[in-house]
């Protein structure tokens, strides 16, 4: 690693074990969610879909449980941005109306082969846009702004039948690693109220792990699906770029690396599903990654690394993850898959190509511009203080961003240009090396952490390295939840652009091995 970035994050480790016993205080009270009770609220979405289907279970019925969870869980986790119940509701009534009519006239499989998601309720992220609700995104500048249209990827779920219930909290313009703004507050994780939902899409993946929503529709530019799914015990998948459209999301970039590093994708309880919201969401697109086609994992080709780095500038992977990278590496070896010893070692300067690429956008948003008049940019170090005194108008962690976006780890001109060629020659490995195969990566440096726990932000090394790359990328649980105080623990799943099937087809073998996503208890 250059020498400023060692010496910045050494600082940051020096810190991190400083304040430790500090967060273990704030996160020795273990408290959850209530526990989930409703059985129809682990139903998969394809199971939903079925029940549906059959008429064992009505849109409105599911709707209706769904929304009782929310209201439930809500005010221990604070997710909801704004919703819409009462519209949804009315829609599930309409949905199962009209199925009534199908099966009356013995339709009722050609109803649900143009809305394969028929009466499935959901929730968005906020960023993502849906028609009618709140489009803030957390920015005090932009309350009470709605959005006017649906975005790309939620008009797709729509259109397949889905009912929205809401939109969720997200940190201010998605830039950042924990759900918090100014706005709505902190979103808390369901497994232990003092801990981190992760950022961006937080909202989300507090909801789903909770029982209260069956899917969502969220954003990743740095790990914004997998990071809060790692954290919350769930299944987030990164498409390959351009897969699933972005209209709509904000922020909006106009650089032309944008739409490579942004997808949106799904967050779910359960693998299988993985496969059918990529399908809705990605629309005609769908076809480019072949999803239907079976995947024989004895001709799959697994890498693994427990850990990108073995500087002192980064915080080292906890040793629970390493093993478990471990684990389910050698489980997919017994499962017929051909298991690789091979190490990929330009990982060593990841945070540095990850940084050089992704800070190399023009027109990343400012965060210092005054809300009240954005021709005006604040003083860093004068908002800081309005902040430490419980005022101002970002969040702690809007203003780290800032500061890592203009000083870019203090590496230099000739220094950003050389790691970038770096990572463009690591693209073009890994493009080969896994054409056919997985990387098993950890999805963080840690399990969830404490709120507010900053100096762990470089955990998110991880899964920015697979936008940079280009790359498809999924989060799956690698053990079941234990008991408190530890939350859910996750590995990621990384292949070639196209070969999303290969990352979804792991994920649901491991789902076999470790158990998948369980509700708080």
């Amino acid at each position: 690693m250059d020498f400023i970035v060692v010496v910045v994050g050494l600082l940051l480790r020096i810190l991190d074990g400083l304040l430790a016993p500090y967060y273990w205080l704030r996160t020795r009270r273990h408290r959850q969610v209530p526990p989930l009770q409703d059985a129809r609220l682990r139903l998969s979405v394809a199971e939903i879909v079925e029940r549906i289907r059959s008429g064992e279970l009505s849109s409105e019925d599911i709707t209706s449980a769904y929304i009782a969870r929310i209201q439930e869980v809500n005010p221990y986790i604070n997710a909801v941005v704004e919703d819409r119940f009462t519209a949804a509701l009315a829609e599930a009534k309409l949905v199962d109306i009209r199925l009534e009519e199908a099966r009356r006239n013995g339709k009722i499989e050609d109803a649900f082969k143009t809305k394969p998601l028929l009466g499935v309720p959901f929730t968005v992220k906020e960023s993502c846009q849906l028609t009618g609700l709140s489009n803030s995104v957390g920015c005090l500048e932009h309350a009470g702004r709605k959005a006017a249209t649906d975005g790309g990827a939620v008009a797709n779920v729509r259109a397949a039948g889905g009912i929205p219930l809401l939109v969720s909290n997200t940190p201010e313009l998605c830039l950042g690693w924990e759900t918090t703004n100014r706005m709505t507050g902190t979103t808390r994780n369901p497994y232990c109220l003092a801990r981190s939902a992760g950022g961006s899409s937080g909202g989300e993946a507090a909801l789903i792990s909770s029982g209260a929503s069956p899917f969502g529709v969220a954003s990743d530019i740095a790990g914004s699906v997998r990071l809060p799914a790692a954290y919350c015990g769930l299944y987030g998948h990164k498409p390959t770029p351009g897969i699933i459209p972005i209209a709509g999301h904000i922020p909006t970039l106009q650089d032309a690396k944008y739409s490579e590093f942004l997808t949106v994708g799904p967050i779910a309880r359960h693998a299988a599903d993985l496969p059918r919201l990529l399908d809705v969401m990605a629309g005609p697109n769908a076809k480019l990654l072949r999803l239907d086609e079976p995947v024989d994992l004895r001709k799959v080709k697994v890498y693994y690394m427990t850990e990108a780095t073995k500087s002192i500038g980064l915080i080292d992977v906890d040793k629970r993850l390493k093993q478990l990278v471990v684990s389910a590496a050698r489980y997919l070896r017994d499962c017929g898959c051909e298991l690789s010893e091979e190490k990929f070692t330009e990982f060593d300067h990841v945070l540095e190509m990850s940084v050089s690429e992704f800070f190399s956008m023009k027109d990343i948003p400012n965060m210092l511009l005054d809300p009240n008049d954005p021709k005006v940019e604040r003083n860093l170090f004068a908002e800081a203080a309005r902040v430490a005194c419980g005022g101002g108008a970002r969040s702690v962690q809007a203003l780290l961003f800032t500061v890592a976006a203009r000083s870019q780890l203090f590496l230099t001109h000739a220094a950003r240009a050389r790691h970038r060629d770096n990572l463009d020659k690591l693209r073009r490995k890994l493009e080969t090396a896994l054409s056919n195969g997985v990387l098993l990566l950890p999805a963080s440096i840690t399990t969830a952490p404490a709120l507010g726990r900053h100096t762990r932000a470089g955990g998110a090394t991880y899964t920015m390295l697979a936008n940079v790359l280009r790359l498809p990328a999924t989060a799956a649980p690698a053990a079941s939840p234990p008991p408190a105080p530890h939350t859910p623990a996750a590995l990621q799943i990384i292949s070639a652009q196209y070969q999303d099937r290969l990352c979804i087809a792991v994920a649901r073998e491991l789902e076999k091995r470790f158990g998948g996503w369980s509700p708080p208890h």
